[in-house]
Order: C-alpha cells, then structure tokens, then sequence
C-alpha cells in the first residue's frame, strides 16, 4: 500500500520538563498541553531522602538544574520549565529568580518555576489573599507561606496533609477535604500545592462549590510554560484557563490617528 500522502507527522513545538526524580503524575501534565505542542520530560537524580525541605533544596541545585536543561535541549523545545513547588519556593523568591537565570543560561531559553508560574497566575488574577492546600508537612507548607509572604501575598487559611512519600496516591477526596478546611477566610483563590498531587478533575468541582478560582501547581506550571511559546492551556471549567483565552480573544486596541502617523512617519 502506497501511503506517500500522508507526509508525515505534523510539525510539533515543544516544551521541556524538569521534573524531580519520584514525580509520577507525566500523564497529568499532559492534559494541559494542546495537541500541537509536545512534552519532553527529563528528571533529576535519585537522592534516598523523602519529601522535606532538605530534599527540596537537593533537587534544585542549580547544577542539577542546568545539567537537565542541557539534556532537554538536545531535542530542541522553546522553553523550559521546572515542575517542582516545593524545590522552586524552599529559596525564597530571590531564590526561585536564580534558578530560572540559571536555567535560561544553560540553554538560552525562557525559563519557568513551578512557585514562580504561581506568582504570575495570581498577578493575572488580581489576586492578593489566598487560602491553600498542600500534601506537605507543615515545616515545608510554611516555607510556602514565606515565599509567598516576600511576593506580599497573604495566606487567609491552610491544610496539609505532613505526606513524606507516595504523594500522588492521594485521592480527589483528600484534596477537597483540605480545601474545605483551608478556604475559612475572605481569600481571592485556593491555590493546591505540590506538582505530584493529582488535581485536574477536581478544579472544577472545587471552582463551583467554593464561588472561586482554583489553581494548582501543575496546571500554573503548563499555563505559565505555554505561554511563553505563545500557546495556551487547555482544560474545561478551569478559571485561569477561561480568563487567558478570553484575553487571548480580545481585539488588540484600536491606535489614533496620531499614532499611525507617528508610525508611518
């Protein structure tokens, strides 16, 4: 059978995932990325220490970091992204800019963090005052709230689960309990922390019952990176991604007369 005409696969652009080394949730990701768009996941080396702060900075040495860029871009993506919340907030947001420099160095690429994508999707939502929900123990779920504290965010309300390992066995109903709990104050958004706690389903369950937006860490991230090749997130029912796509939409604003002429001049 002569099958010529089909050419080829289409052309695909790509984004590359640095990922720490237990994290099992690639399928989740994916949900998120158009299907122009492919993933290229590479991730960090196996360190025997369960989820703490220790393990947070371990995974995010900057020479980790670079190590795992300059793989990624033998395949050639248009940006970077480093899939860790915990890895990316343990610095602080001092921190988190020095591991996106270091990666954007390694690879001359755009760089994203998975605490830094979080930061920009509550600066696109005008929000100030957040509850938030982690899997963590409460020593790391605390250097979240410092890190967000230094961006002059406020933490209204929180719940953890003090997980160690095995953090994307948590069921759906898990996350919604904390939620619930966390959600006591007047907050702008709940924001759901770790990239290896399963969240997709349940944003928008969580989004109609608590009259707010929802954001987690996995889906700011994908948000965040897409946007950075100019494409955007896909996902029913989800806030962020309803917001990008209606200022995706928007007309670009109409110049003045002056305006043309200066350019025209």
């Amino acid at each position: 059978m002569d099958i010529s005409f089909l050419g080829g696969p289409r052309p695909q652009r790509g984004v590359g995932v640095v990922a720490p080394f237990d994290f099992a949730l690639d399928r989740e990701l994916w949900r998120w990325v158009p299907d122009e768009v492919s993933l290229h996941l590479t991730r960090t080396p196996f360190v025997p220490v369960e989820v703490s702060l220790d393990l947070a900075r371990l995974v995010s040495e900057h020479e980790t970091l670079r190590e795992a860029v300059r793989a990624l871009c033998a395949v050639a993506p248009e940006a970077v992204a480093y899939a860790c919340t915990s890895g990316s907030f343990v610095g602080g947001v001092a921190g988190e800019r020095a591991m996106c420099a270091a990666m954007t160095q390694a690879g001359e690429l755009p760089s994203v963090t998975t605490s830094g994508a979080l930061l920009d999707a509550l600066a696109a939502m005008g929000a100030r005052r957040i509850a938030v929900v982690t899997p963590y123990t409460e020593s790391v779920t605390s250097s979240l709230e410092e890190y967000l504290g230094q961006a002059g965010i406020a933490v209204t309300g929180r719940a953890f689960l003090g997980l160690t390992r095995h953090i994307w066995k948590v069921p759906y109903r898990d996350v919604v309990d904390m939620a619930r709990q966390a959600v006591v104050g007047a907050a702008d958004c709940l924001f759901i922390s770790c990239t290896n706690l399963p969240t997709y389903d349940v944003i928008p369950q969580l989004e109609a019952e608590l009259r707010m937006p929802v954001l987690s860490a996995n889906q700011v991230t994908m948000w965040s990176a897409l946007r950075r090749i100019g494409a955007c997130a896909v996902g029913p029912y989800q806030r962020l991604l309803i917001d990008e796509a209606e200022r995706t939409r928007q007309p670009a604003p109409e110049q003045s007369h002056e305006q043309q002429q200066q350019q025209e001049g």
